[in-house]
């Protein structure tokens, strides 16, 4: 079967998925640096400060930091010493990312999210809200950001283990031109 180029199915959904939620979420990029913005030049041209406004901006970061983590995976953005990688065939890119997908990715995601739980459900028992007077009442809502972040890496982290599994019994090319060659 020649490769193609397309994941299929469900995994083509889940990649889908990761990629609009990390598009998505870069307009909170925008929003939080026009809020942060207008917190300097109240505070410093108005003596003017507002709790929930500087604790909206760590909420924004915190979303797109966390929610757009499967995004940077899918996009292979997230940090790696590349000194052989780099000059590894594609089958081997995708022998390696398969293996770091299934015993390193997988498992850290797993203990994150069982790690989390009970810090997760005791700050949504109280629900638990800013230490600040006058902070934003939805520190719970913060928190569950920490077993999302992981579910959703779990589920790129899936698509992840398709594509180089395809890309390992030919049955998909890979996404650079210049290793296609090395592929076929």
């Amino acid at each position: 079967m020649p490769p193609s180029s397309t994941l299929p199915g469900i995994f083509a959904r889940l990649d889908q998925t990761s990629e609009w939620l990390g598009k998505s979420l870069a307009w909170l990029i925008l929003i939080m640096m026009l809020i942060q913005f207008l917190i300097v030049v109240l505070r410093y041209a108005f003596n003017f400060n507002s709790i929930p406004m500087q604790e909206s901006v760590m909420y924004m970061h915190a979303s797109v930091f966390m929610l757009a983590a499967g995004y940077t995976l899918k996009h292979d953005g997230h940090v790696r010493v590349d000194i052989f990688y780099r000059a590894m065939t594609a089958r081997k890119k995708a022998l390696v990312d398969l293996l770091g997908t299934l015993f390193l990715l997988m498992p850290v995601m797993i203990f994150v999210i069982l790690s989390s739980l009970g810090y997760v459900e005791k700050s949504w028992a109280i629900h638990e809200g800013s230490p600040e007077s006058g902070g934003i009442p939805g520190v719970f809502l913060l928190k569950t950001l920490i077993p999302a972040f992981a579910g959703l890496m779990m589920l790129q982290g899936i698509v992840e283990i398709a594509r180089n599994a395809m890309i390992l019994t030919g049955r998909l090319s890979p996404t650079h031109d210049d290793d296609a060659e090395e592929l076929l």
